[in-house]
């Protein structure tokens, strides 16, 4: 079910909402958070996808606040909900804020649409101000979600993110490390049970997520990491491989073509792995697990960066 309320106000919005209840049977009951989602007008349909599949784990009430790029029209609040088949298993409002509307404190339009007693959660698919964690959304959120890759320099980006972070913060490019670390530390957990002596990561050069992982490995192992962005024409997209060097060899996790990865180690056959890129969908809910700050990620970006020499010349080989 759709409905639409054009011109309308936060109190009236909270009306449709309990008549859209009362009406098509809809609950509030079971919800287990707030989502609320800034974004740009053009890519809306795309969160709102992943945030409804998200929500079968998660069932939330999901509001998106659109802020048009330079709008100058008449002060104005338009807005849809959406519930049953259409949401997935949440509820959905769309906030389409103009004019003033949308340049006023934006807390105001959400505080009348939270869930009572419910944690919030704040993401910001694409466009993201400084200092999230000082805005007045994300000043009443438990957690802040901001995506590195969507950032037209994601390198600059990452680097800043230590600077930026508070409790409560964490990143998708970050998230979509999960596959990697937890392999790697599988490996780790295995015979031989040698000290790594250094590291090697390789990764395009769009790919925030390498940083973060040669971060994490430099806090991880307390050992030199040598990594490095590889030219587009070699690898266009995400990371490359990892080296752990050990006395006895090399152990080497590499991904020949996306979607599969080949661990290599000394004495042992290769392994084949299936290792797609996570979907926002798989990032998100993984993100929606936790309401605590994530205190692993904040030291990775602060004190595992700070450890991390710069990247090597772009092209260097694995």
């Amino acid at each position: 079910m759709i409905v639409d309320l054009p011109d309308t106000t936060v109190s009236k919005i909270s009306r449709a909402l309990v008549n859209v209840r009362e009406e098509g049977g809809a609950v509030a009951l079971g919800r287990v958070l707030t989502l609320i989602i800034l974004t740009r007008e053009g890519a809306v349909e795309e969160v709102i996808e992943a945030a409804n599949d998200a929500s079968r784990e998660h069932p939330m009430r999901v509001i998106v606040l659109m802020l048009p790029d330079g709008d100058d029209s008449e002060s104005r609040l338009d807005a849809q909900i959406r519930v049953g088949g259409d949401a997935g298993a949440s509820e959905v409002v769309t906030l389409r804020a103009l004019g003033d509307a949308g340049r006023s404190n934006l807390e105001s339009l959400v505080t009348g649409l939270l869930l009572p007693d419910a944690p919030v959660v704040v993401w910001w698919p694409n466009r993201t101000p400084d200092h999230i964690s000082k805005t007045s959304i994300g000043r009443i959120a438990q957690r802040r979600i901001t995506d590195a890759a969507t950032k037209s320099n994601p390198s600059a980006w990452v680097a800043d993110l230590g600077e930026q972070y508070a409790p409560g913060d964490t990143d998708l490019a970050w998230t979509r490390l999960t596959r990697w670390r937890e392999q790697l530390a599988a490996i780790l957990d295995q015979p031989p049970y040698e000290p790594v002596v250094g590291v090697r990561v390789r990764g395009a050069s769009d790919s925030p997520s390498t940083a973060l992982l040669a971060a994490w490995l430099r806090l991880a192992l307390d050992v030199p990491v040598d990594w490095a962005y590889l030219d587009p024409e070699e690898w266009p997209h995400g990371i490359k491989s990892v080296a752990l060097v050990r006395p006895s060899g090399e152990v080497l996790l590499e991904r020949p073509t996306p979607g599969v990865a080949i661990l290599t180690q000394p004495g042992q056959p290769t392994h084949d792995l299936a290792f797609p890129r996570r979907t926002l969908r798989e990032c998100l809910a993984e993100e929606l697990r936790r309401l605590d700050p994530d205190v692993l990620y904040g030291r990775v970006i602060t004190e595992g960066w700070q450890l991390l020499d710069p990247p090597a010349t772009k092209g260097t080989q694995a």
